[in-house]
């Protein structure tokens, strides 16, 4: 029998860094969903709000499917962070010289499950 995958939500071509995502989300793997919207709350980045945003939706798409769920039962089973496209764009230097300004993008895509089954 196979295993349920759970309820997820996806945010793509967010205009972060990947990294500065990253670094935000490895603090809220394996979180109960309340603890994870309180420590997103209290962090000022806004990689921050672009995670408490996703967290939101992933539980609301949970309760949707799922009408016995309330928001305490719910657990982040599985958080990434991937790169997306880059924008180049032209950054005029001294001498008729030109740096390559990239500008990142992140694929953030997250899995919440019931507190109930195994983790």
């Amino acid at each position: 029998m196979e295993k349920k995958k759970g309820y997820s939500a996806t945010v793509r071509f967010v205009l972060i860094a990947p990294s500065k995502v990253r670094r935000i989300a490895d603090h809220l793997r394996k979180k109960p969903y309340i603890e994870a919207i309180a420590i997103l709350e209290a962090l000022p980045h806004k990689g921050a709000r672009i995670l408490k945003k996703l967290l939101k939706s992933a539980a609301s798409n949970a309760i949707y499917h799922n009408k016995k769920l309330e928001e305490d039962m719910l657990y982040i089973q599985e958080l990434q962070v991937n790169d997306g496209p880059r924008m180049k764009r032209i950054w005029p230097r001294a001498r008729r010289k030109a740096d390559i300004l990239l500008r990142r993008a992140s694929h953030v895509s997250v899995v919440m499950n019931e507190l109930s089954q195994e983790r």
